[in-house]
This record gives structure tokens, sequence and C-alpha cells, in this order.
């Protein structure tokens, strides 16, 4: 942790972890003897967490959350495979048919969960705790001019609005 608190490095480490742990689970995902759901349960249980580790005090910016989607998509694509079309071609699956298979649950929403699951742990704390203290902490007198950065706070308000 620093003053500038650069969570893209962090992401980006995550993302790296996960193609490793894909790497080193390669021949799983590629065996014709394990059914795609079977795949998924992998993905869910061994590549899932790898990524998202400490993703609860993540401040997601749009370019970030692009990246993690990227990830997450070239992933499934390996899982499902290639499409054959009607005239004998293969293609691979869209954006669209991917979200549609995974019925709209994507590694955006399930970090949007775990945040939303950490505030509940951290409002359900005692008020002398450490991490209440800190939640509570102001460390400016007010926001400095300009477009301010995106809070935990805020980004935790917006999805509960959502």
């Amino acid at each position: 942790m620093n003053i500038d608190n650069p969570i893209e490095e962090e992401i980006k480490e995550r993302i790296a972890a996960g193609n490793s742990a894909y790497r080193v689970h390669e021949k799983l995902f590629s065996s014709k003897l394990i059914s795609q759901n079977v795949e998924l349960q992998l993905y869910n249980t061994l590549i899932l967490p790898t990524v998202t580790y400490a993703s609860e005090t993540w401040v997601l910016k749009e370019n970030m959350t692009n990246k993690l989607m990227i990830f997450e998509r070239k992933i499934m694509r390996k899982i499902f495979g290639p499409k054959r079309t009607n005239n004998g071609y293969w293609r691979i699956k869209t954006n669209k048919e991917i979200n549609y298979i995974l019925k709209g649950q994507n590694i955006i929403g399930f970090i949007k969960k775990q945040r939303l699951n950490w505030l509940g742990h951290v409002e359900r704390m005692a008020e002398d705790n450490v991490v209440q203290k800190i939640k509570r902490w102001k460390p400016m007198p007010k926001r400095p001019t300009g477009r301010p950065k995106t809070r935990w706070e805020d980004d935790v308000l917006e999805d509960i609005k959502s």
C-alpha cells in the first residue's frame, strides 16, 4: 500500500497468476473425458479464486474491468471450444454466446458480490476494530480539486444501487 494505491499492477499480477493456474491445469481443460460443466466447475474452483484473491478491496476502473472480462472470455473460449457453422467452417464463440452460456454470470459480478459480502463483515465489526477505524478515517480535510478518484465506498454504493 502507498499513497497512489496502484491497483492496476495488482490486477495485472492476478491475471498473470490466473493464466499460470490455467497452464498448470491445461491437460484437465483440454481433456475429452471431462465435460464442459466439470470444466466450468474447475474454472470456478481453481482459476477464479486465484484471479479474484483480495478483490473485496479493489476499486475497479473501466480499463481494469475490460482486462478482467477479456481474461475470462479467453478462458471460456478455450473451455467451450470452437463452433461449427452450417457451411462446415469452424469459428470461435462470440461474447454474446459466451454470456448466454454463462447466464450473465461473470468475473465482475463475482467481484461485486465479494465486495458486498466484505461490506457486511465490516459493518458487523465492533466500532473499536481497526478495520472500522480505517473505514471511518478521513486522511484529508477535503478532497482535492478536479475529478476525485473513485473510492472503495463509492464503488460499493454503486454495487448496492445496481
